[in-house]
């Protein structure tokens, strides 16, 4: 069944999905089932095997081995792939050369690191595997990926060696991506692994920056953080829910949309 007119964050989603069900897709078959053009799915493809989720073939691509082993990471890219991205613009300009930061992983963070591209002599401290991959080699920026036990279904490392090492270091601004985030419910996470990173994280730090894309706004998670007069800023859409905001606000948090 054709489904013309998809965003192209759902639409590459789709593909993924597709490969991952498959192991391979054509592009004929693309073209069809998503409803657009054979050149449109090449630009997919073409984007998609830039960002390492497929290598392509003659006719149309088959999956990586990187992609079959992160697949739950890499579909949580392709989510809200524009929300996330603007996100990361506005988060990134809060950010000044010759800062230290933290950062958390998180699919918004992931995308953060690579718009911090545009500073200079930034220093990372992150438990995110992508994060450290995407921004270990960049020039001026010193990168330090905390060690410890390794959750490859998400990519982050986590347990006593990560929070030991942790300990160890200050920064400036912690970016922190967030699963739910609410007035009342405050900070929440999937991953009660993280939630005591997180927490280490905002306290050995200046100020906080939440980046969470406007489905996360009202939603609660599974394990809490912290609360919500502990952020400096939260960077989110221009979508999410005005009274969530509003409330927010009142709290005292900085509230930047995009």
């Amino acid at each position: 069944m054709a489904t013309d007119g998809l965003k192209i964050d759902v639409r590459r989603k789709k593909i993924i999905e597709m490969l991952a069900r498959d192991g391979q897709v054509r592009v004929s078959q693309l073209s069809e089932v998503l409803g657009t053009t054979i050149v449109t799915i090449r630009t997919d493809l073409a984007a998609l095997e830039k960002n390492g989720y497929c290598e392509r073939i003659p006719g149309g691509a088959i999956q990586t081995v990187k992609n079959f082993y992160n697949m739950d990471f890499q579909l949580r890219k392709q989510e809200n792939m524009e929300y996330k991205k603007s996100i990361a613009i506005a988060a990134s300009n809060l950010v000044q050369d010759g800062e230290a930061l933290f950062m958390n992983s998180g699919t918004t963070t992931y995308y953060t690191a690579i718009e911090l591209k545009r500073h200079k002599n930034l220093s990372i401290v992150t438990n995110s595997i992508s994060i450290a991959v995407e921004l270990g080699s960049y020039p001026t920026f010193r990168v330090i990926l905390l060690g410890g036990r390794i959750n490859s279904q998400y990519e982050f490392s986590y347990g006593n060696d990560t929070i030991a090492q942790l300990k160890r270091y200050k920064a400036d601004t912690v970016i922190l991506s967030v699963d739910g985030f609410s007035y009342d419910a405050g900070m929440t996470t999937h991953h009660a692994e993280e939630a005591e990173i997180n927490q280490l994280m905002m306290a050995h730090a200046r100020r906080t920056v939440i980046v969470a894309d406007y489905t996360k706004l009202g939603n609660e998670s599974f394990f809490n953080f912290g609360a919500i007069n502990n952020i400096d800023f939260c960077v989110t859409n221009d979508c999410a829910d005005n009274q969530q905001l509003q409330k927010i606000e009142k709290a005292g948090v900085k509230i930047i949309t995009k």
